[in-house]
């Protein structure tokens, strides 16, 4: 048999089971489609988003150490330590953000930051959509931006006093 006919037999076979689902629905009295909820439209899905490493898809704004800094302590320090050292309590504790350079091959591996999260891109879009743990996709972009200077400042990954040029490409 040819290919064509193997599609057209194959799309013969789902019709009919489709058909026959819909029927054996119907006669036990469940209708054809549930119809909830509305579409989602892309005003819905613009929350949702995540940032590959490139950066395409990064919000306009712009972050500094200094401002990340001062967001930290009054967002993340609660979770993540006010040294980014971790908080190991279980139920309220956050991970370790620093530290941990060449420890993934090891027996102890640390994932952290400098380990374990290779783009800058990446911890901007986890911070943005699931930061702070008690109130998630709070901070404005700009103090995602400066909570991650901060935390690449202290990683030693950047320097604490490098500009910060607007980021954000369409």
């Amino acid at each position: 048999m040819s290919t064509r006919k193997h599609l057209v037999a194959l799309f013969a076979v789902l019709a009919l089971t489709q058909a026959l689902a819909q029927t054996a629905s119907a006669q036990q009295g469940y209708p054809a489609r549930l119809d909830l909820g509305t579409a989602a439209t892309p005003q819905d899905l613009a929350q949702f988003y995540s940032i590959p490493p490139d950066g395409r898809g990064l919000p306009p704004g712009k972050g500094s150490y200094a401002e990340g800094q001062k967001v930290y302590a009054d967002s993340c320090a609660v979770c993540h330590g006010d040294k980014l050292q971790g908080i190991p309590a279980t139920g309220i504790g956050g991970d370790r953000l620093i530290g941990g350079r060449g420890t993934l091959a090891s027996e102890a591996p640390v994932k952290t930051i400098e380990s374990y999260w290779p783009y800058a891109t990446t911890v901007f879009d986890y911070v943005k959509r699931s930061m702070p743990l008690n109130a998630p996709g709070s901070l404005t972009d700009d103090q995602v931006y400066g909570v991650v200077a901060y935390i690449l400042g202290e990683a030693n990954i950047v320097p604490k006093n490098a500009a910060r040029p607007a980021q954000g490409r369409a």
